[in-house]
C-alpha cells in the first residue's frame, strides 16, 4: 500500500498545484504529515522526483508538530533511509515545541537506539531556546540530559557552553 499510496498522494497534490488550488493543496500536505512515520522517506523521494520539492519542506514543517512520540519516529524513519538532511531540517523545527514535549522527543530517539538524532534535536535546542530553558529541560532526566546538552553547547561559538554549566547549577543539576 505505500509506493501506490504515495503516487496517489503525489497525482493529486501535483493536480491541485497545476489547477492553482494552494489551499487544498496544503491540506492534503498536513495529512499526509500524519501518515505513519515508514512511509515518509519514500513519500520524500517521489515529491522531489515530481518536482514537488517545495511542498517536501512544507510537509516537514507540518510533521515537525506532531506530538513527540510520532515526531521521534519521523525522524528515525528519515535518519534510517539515509535522509540525514531532512532528518536534522525536521528536527530543528520541532523544537519549537515547549520544553517538556522536546524532553519527551529525545527520550523517545534515544530508547530507539537513535542517539545521533536526540543529539541533533538537543543541539537545536541549546542553539534557539535560552540557557535556562535547557536547564528545565534538563530537570526531567539530568544524568541523561545534561551531558548530552552541554556537548551541544560546547559545540556552539560565544558563551552557550559557560552559560548553560550556569544555568544547571542554578538548577540545582550537577555537570560532570
Amino acid at each position: 500500500p505505500g509506493p501506490r499510496r504515495t503516487a496517489v498522494f503525489v497525482a493529486a497534490l501535483a493536480d491541485l498545484r497545476a489547477r492553482g488550488r494552494t489551499g487544498e493543496a496544503h491540506a492534503l500536505l498536513c495529512e499526509a504529515a500524519a501518515w505513519p512515520a515508514e512511509l515518509l522517506p519514500g513519500l520524500a523521494a517521489a515529491l522531489i522526483r515530481a518536482g514537488l520539492a517545495a511542498d517536501w519542506a512544507t510537509l516537514l514543517w507540518e510533521a515537525a508538530s506532531l506530538p513527540p512520540e510520532r515526531l521521534a519516529a519521523a525522524a528515525a524513519a528519515l535518519a534510517v533511509a539515509g535522509r540525514d538532511a531532512d532528518c536534522d531540517a525536521l528536527l530543528r523545527q520541532g523544537v519549537a515545541r515547549p520544553a517538556a514535549e522536546i524532553a519527551e522527543a529525545a527520550l523517545a530517539l534515544g530508547a530507539a537506539g537513535r542517539e545521533r538524532e536526540a543529539d541533533a534535536l538537543l543541539g537545536a535546542f541549546v542553539r534557539l531556546r535560552t540557557a535556562e530553558e535547557a536547564a528545565a529541560l534538563a530537570r526531567r532526566d539530568p544524568h541523561w540530559f545534561a551531558p548530552r546538552l552541554l556537548r551541544a553547547a560546547g559545540a556552539l561559538p560565544g558563551t552557550r557552553h559557560r552559560d548553560l554549566t550556569h544555568a544547571l547549577r542554578v538548577a540545582g543539576i550537577a555537570t560532570p
